[in-house]
């Protein structure tokens, strides 16, 4: 099998061995969830409910606030009891709509298909974009906005994102072991709705049980392949993966479909294929609650709108105090300052870390100039400069130096031996200025 990667990157312990292995459990349904609006990139959904009203599992909820944004849909069958507000992961507070479970988990009617060959491109986009689909690996852009590219972008490649290599997290590898048919099901339909006839699963060597799944499922079918992929940090992002796969450069600024090419990740392929197949919304999702801060670390598969705490229960609670809350990975995750959040369609996992396992001060020194950020960042940047300028306030000095192409993988705070909180400086200059 060929090696396929890209220039820089590390190779942070992964940790994953404490979940792999956990097949995914349901989540009880819980009484009471609290739906975010702002579950996507892109203008907030738009409540349609009022409080008092009763509503379905599935039922529309919330309108999609424009092109680039997603509808959202009641993850459990209740009584809408307030409209109210709740905390991002990201810290600030956004709308949300609170439903009071009636104990029945009472389904919406929804429309099945059992050959969507017969549906044309644009109906099961139609579809795609009516169950508030959103790129499930963490991104959370809305999943019809990548299905539509511009008339003058001529899209050939079709990659499905299997890569996982954030530490830690293995909610994708286990949909990869346990639904393989269901993301080739997506993936075609996926190839379908694009007008392409071949796609790529792209996959890290670590996973070889994955791997040998997927290759399994697609058996003799021609039009699919996977690649393996050398295991390096952050082999997932979109850019290095198209540059593993295809050989194709993603140019500064500009976005996949420039370079004829889509990725969706195998959690969304999934849910494209239920929102087709069976009507679906997105309503839950598969996230990893793990870390050496956990009594039982568990791949769950649970309710949009479920409290922090009630998964956090599911997996025997807290095993030491203090801890460290991370929602999503360790390297591009956010730290928590309380439990009070709730699951959302891009939650891929929870990362709950003792304060043995973090870093005791937050103390770092002078760029030194050793040049090892340079030599890791995956975009080919200079992390050093760009963080210098950031502490400074130098944040047009600093658009100058490539500010805004930094995804934030954070491999240049991981190798930085002063310590030096680079990203999050960039963070803070990204934040401050425009493209």
């Amino acid at each position: 099998m060929s090696v396929l990667s890209f220039l820089g990157g590390i190779h942070p312990s992964d940790k994953k061995e404490l979940s792999k292995d956990k097949a995914i459990e349901i989540a009880p349904v819980p009484k009471k969830v609290i739906v975010p609006l702002v579950q996507h990139i892109g203008a907030p959904a738009q409540a349609i409910v009022s409080v008092g009203q009763e509503v379905k599992t599935g039922e529309l909820i919330a309108n999609a606030g424009g092109f680039v944004s997603a509808s959202v849909h009641a993850p459990i069958s209740g009584i809408i009891t307030a409209l109210t507000e709740t905390r991002h992961p990201i810290g600030r507070m956004v709308p949300a709509i609170v439903i009071e479970g009636n104990g029945e988990d009472t389904r919406a009617s929804a429309e099945t298909c059992e050959d969507y060959s017969a549906l044309s491109a644009d109906v099961l986009k139609s579809k795609v974009m009516a169950a508030g689909l959103v790129g499930m690996g963490g991104a959370t852009f809305p999943t019809h906005v990548k299905l539509s590219p511009p008339k003058e972008k001529n899209i050939d490649t079709l990659i499905i994102n299997g890569v996982e290599c954030e530490p830690y997290l293995t909610s994708d590898y286990r949909l990869m072991l346990e639904r393989p048919e269901d993301i080739l099901a997506g993936t075609r339909i996926l190839m379908k709705i694009l007008g392409i006839n071949s796609a790529t699963i792209g996959i890290e060597n670590n996973k070889p049980d994955a791997i040998a799944a997927m290759k399994k499922a697609i058996g003799s079918d021609s039009s699919l392949s996977v690649a393996g992929l050398k295991v390096k940090y952050p082999q997932g992002a979109e850019k290095m993966l198209i540059k593993a796969v295809a050989g194709r450069e993603v140019p500064p600024r500009a976005l996949p479909m420039d370079v004829g090419v889509v990725v969706q990740n195998v959690g969304t392929a999934i849910a494209v294929y239920e929102a087709i197949s069976c009507g679906k919304p997105l309503i839950e999702r598969v996230v990893t609650i793990t870390g050496e801060g956990i009594r039982q670390p568990k791949n769950i598969m649970a309710r949009i709108g479920t409290p922090l705490s009630d998964l956090l229960d599911m997996c025997g609670g807290i095993s030491a105090e203090p801890v460290k809350i991370i929602c999503g990975g360790p390297m591009m995750g956010f730290a928590q300052t309380t439990t009070d959040i709730v699951m959302n369609k891009g939650m891929s996992g929870i990362v709950v870390l003792p304060a043995k396992c973090t870093e005791a001060s937050g103390d770092f020194g002078p760029c030194i100039r050793c040049g090892r950020c340079i030599k890791v960042c995956p975009m080919r940047l200079m992390p050093s400069q760009l963080g210098v300028l950031a502490e400074k306030g130098f944040y047009e000095d600093a658009k100058k130096y490539g500010l805004h192409d930094c995804f934030e993988c954070g491999s240049c705070t991981y190798v930085c031996p002063s310590k030096r909180p680079i990203v999050q400086f960039v963070k803070l200059a990204k934040s401050l200025t425009k493209p």
